[in-house]
C-alpha cells in the first residue's frame, strides 16, 4: 500500500470517528437521573403510541441529553436513547436518601408481620405521587417497622429537582424583543385617576360580626406505614391495605381496631396444637401522630380451649417501637415486654414482666423519640415504678409470699 493510500485511508477513519462522536450517542450529558418505578419504558419519540426503545428498572442510572417541558430525553447506560416524562425519575439526592432509609430502617425491630389480599405497590415517600419501585405480591408478608400520617393528595407528582445544564441558547422571540428594544415604544398614558370616595365604596354594608370570612378546609390525612421486605427492600405504603398477620382466632377480638404490632410472649402445647400468648396494639382512630391507644395480653386456656385476657390497657398514647422477649413455654415466665408511652407531655419507655398470668410494671425511664426510620434511645435509667429492687418484682407471686411468710413466722 502506498503512502497517499494509506493517508487516504487514515483521513477517511478519522472522518467516520467523528461524525459518529457528534452523533446523539456521543452527545454530552446535561445531568444525571435516576429510573423511579419498578419498570420504565423509554419511548423513541414523545408520542404515546411511539415504539419502546428500552425497558428500565429501579435505580438503573440515565444521562440527560434534553428537555421539553416536562419531557426528558436520556440515554442509557447500553447507548438507548429515549424520551421519558421527568416526574417518572429521581435525582442523585432522592436516590441516596432512599438508600439511607433501607440503611437505617436494617436495624429497626419488626412490628409484626403484615399481608395483602391483593398486589399493593410500595413508594418511596410516604405520597399517592411519589414513585413506586416494588410491590408486595399477593399473600406475601413483609415486616411493619415504621408509621406516618400524611396529607392525601390526588395531585401529580411534582418534577424532581434534576440537575440539567440547559446551554445558553437564544431563542427567535428573545431575538425579536432585543431587536425591538433598540426602538422605544411610545409613552404609555396616564392611568385615571380613583373616585374620591373609594373608601367608602370599599366598605361592607353588613357589621364586622355578619361579615364571613372563608374558612380553610383541613387537609385529609392517611396513615402510610414503612415496611420491609425478605430481600431488605424498604419502602412506604398505605396501612389500611395491609392486614397484620396475627391468627384469626386472636384478631377476631379487635373490636374493629386496627392493629399495628403483635409479639408472642411464650409457646403452649394443646394436645397436638401448638398456640401462644400473644402481646399486642391497637388503635382505634386514623390518621394519628401516635401508633397505637391500647395493649392487650392474650393467654390460651388450656381448661376451656381458648383465648382469654390476662392484660389490657386502653386510652393510651403510643409510639414505635414496641419490643418483647418470649418466656419460658407453657406458662411464659420470664417473658418482658416495653412500651413507650406519652402522658402529661412525658414520653416514657415503661418495661413489663409478664410471670404467671401476672403483668407487672418494674421500669420506668425518660424515652427520646426520632423519626420514623431511626431508632430512638432511652434518656437516662429511672427507678422502677415502685421504688422497689427489680429483682424482687421479677420474682414469682409465690416466691414473694413465701418470704413474706418467713418473715411473719421468725
Amino acid at each position: 500500500m502506498s503512502a497517499h493510500l494509506r493517508l487516504a485511508v487514515l483521513c477517511a477513519i478519522a472522518v467516520l470517528l467523528i461524525a459518529c462522536s457528534s452523533g446523539p450517542k456521543g452527545a454530552p450529558a446535561l445531568g444525571q437521573a435516576y429510573v423511579g418505578p419498578a419498570q420504565l419504558n423509554l419511548r423513541k419519540e414523545l408520542a404515546p403510541k411511539s415504539p419502546t426503545v428500552a425497558t428500565l428498572k429501579h435505580g438503573d442510572r440515565l444521562d440527560i441529553l434534553g428537555a421539553r417541558r416536562r419531557f426528558v430525553k436520556v440515554r442509557t447506560a447500553t447507548g438507548a436513547i429515549g424520551w421519558t416524562d421527568m416526574r417518572q425519575l429521581m435525582s442523585t439526592e432522592q436516590m441516596e436518601q432512599l438508600r439511607k432509609l433501607a440503611e437505617d430502617s436494617a436495624r429497626l425491630p419488626s412490628q409484626g408481620q403484615a399481608t395483602v389480599y391483593e398486589p399493593l405497590n410500595i413508594h418511596t415517600e410516604p405520597s399517592r405521587g411519589s414513585p413506586s419501585f416494588a410491590q408486595i405480591g399477593e399473600k406475601q408478608t413483609v415486616d411493619v417497622i415504621g408509621h406516618r400520617i400524611a396529607p392525601k393528595t390526588s395531585s401529580p407528582r411534582e418534577v424532581p429537582e434534576l440537575v440539567i445544564a440547559r446551554p445558553a441558547a437564544i431563542s427567535r422571540r428573545s431575538r425579536e424583543k432585543k431587536e425591538s428594544a433598540r426602538i422605544p415604544p411610545p409613552p404609555m398614558p396616564k392611568p385615571p385617576a380613583p373616585p374620591r370616595n373609594w373608601l367608602e365604596m370599599s366598605k361592607s354594608a353588613l357589621p364586622p360580626e355578619l361579615v364571613e370570612k372563608p374558612a380553610e378546609k383541613p387537609a385529609v390525612m392517611e396513615d402510610w406505614s414503612l415496611v420491609r421486605a425478605k430481600d431488605g427492600t424498604t419502602g412506604w405504603v398505605l396501612s389500611r391495605n395491609l392486614i397484620m398477620a396475627i391468627p384469626d382466632e386472636v384478631a377476631q377480638y379487635a373490636e374493629g381496631h386496627r392493629i399495628t404490632s403483635y409479639f408472642p410472649l411464650a409457646d403452649v402445647h394443646d394436645g397436638d396444637q401448638l398456640k401462644h400468648f400473644w402481646l399486642w396494639t391497637t388503635l382505634s382512630e386514623h390518621a394519628v401522630p401516635y401508633e397505637f391507644d391500647g395493649v392487650r395480653v392474650f393467654v390460651w386456656s388450656l381448661r376451656h380451649h381458648r383465648y382469654e385476657t390476662a392484660y389490657r390497657e386502653r386510652n393510651l398514647k403510643g409510639y414505635y417501637p414496641v419490643e418483647a422477649h418470649k418466656g419460658s413455654p407453657e406458662r411464659g415466665e420470664g417473658a418482658m415486654f416495653s412500651l413507650i408511652l406519652e402522658e402529661d407531655g412525658q414520653i416514657t419507655k415503661n418495661t413489663y414482666t409478664f410471670n404467671g398470668y401476672r403483668v407487672t410494671l418494674v421500669k420506668k425511664e425518660p424515652y427520646r423519640m426520632s423519626a420514623p426510620g431511626q431508632a430512638g434511645e432511652p434518656v437516662q435509667v429511672a427507678a422502677n415504678a415502685s421504688g422497689a429492687d427489680s429483682s424482687k418484682q421479677n420474682a414469682s407471686w409465690y416466691s414473694r409470699l413465701r418470704d413474706r411468710m418467713r418473715k411473719w413466722f421468725r
